[in-house]
């Protein structure tokens, strides 16, 4: 196993586990953990004998998000920023991407998992999704997949009030594939089962499967990314923030 910038890699097989390795931070994520996950990404996606990649979290958490202070002190200021080179390397990722979460699954936590093909949960995950709260906008090209997955009203509940949802809820929406105890065994198990499949007929199907949105997500995300750049210098999200933090140090 590796660990840099708080990513651990690890292979099994010919299965990649990379894991957000902050804990003591809920695995917050910063500018430097999503560069090191946009970099496996890539590898993994030229390394023929990794046949699919699971995302996971330590400490018995997925994410809290964004880092607030790494996101306050390195703002977005174009497309190349580490966060959206992540959300580039996830939405054009060709093999299979399953995801195992428990504990919080927030902002990105949440929307990352638009485009894994797999996701599995435990029964304790808590989603969310505050960009509102915060100031900001949907990303991720969740302002598409979310409403398309769940419906208008729905996603303008969810979005609109940034409330959370359990792993029940998930599941009736369509987020998640399976609640399960060990959501990593599990999504261990069943990446080995594709991993057993002949590979290309695995990509080739991955690819047909996204072929019908996979422009119309591409931009709607550079939209999204305008805007949530645009957002991040505003007044509103400076005072969110300052609240955020204020509430948290208590």
């Amino acid at each position: 196993m590796t660990d840099l910038s708080n990513i651990s890699r690890e292979r099994q097989g010919n299965i990649l586990v990379l894991t957000l390795d902050r804990p003591a931070k809920k695995n917050a994520i910063t500018s430097a953990m999503y560069q090191e996950l946009t970099a496996a990404l890539s590898e993994a996606a030229g390394d023929f004998e990794i046949r699919s990649v699971v995302l996971t979290g330590a400490g018995g958490t997925f994410t809290a998000g964004n880092d607030i202070f790494d996101f306050m002190n390195e703002p977005a200021k174009d497309e190349s920023a580490p966060g959206f080179q992540f959300l580039a390397a996830l939405h054009n990722f060709p093999k299979p991407l399953i995801a195992a979460v428990q504990g919080s699954a927030v902002g990105i936590g949440t929307t990352a998992l638009l485009h894994c093909d797999l996701v599995y949960a435990a029964l304790d995950t808590q989603f969310q999704m505050p960009f509102v709260n915060l100031g900001l906008v949907p990303e991720a090209g969740s302002s598409l997949l979310f409403p398309r997955l769940v419906g208008h009203a729905k996603a303008s509940e969810i979005f609109l009030t940034g409330r959370s949802f359990g792993a029940q809820e998930a599941l009736d929406m369509g987020l998640i594939n399976q609640i399960t105890d060990s959501p990593l065994e599990t999504a261990i198990k069943v990446a080995t089962v594709i991993g057993d499949q002949p590979p290309t007929s695995v990509i080739n199907t991955k690819a047909l499967l996204k072929s019908k949105d996979h422009l119309a997500i591409e931009q709607v995300m550079a939209v999204e990314g305008e805007l949530f750049r645009i957002a991040l210098e505003s007044e509103e999200a400076q005072i969110a923030f300052m609240k955020f933090l204020e509430k948290k140090g208590k």
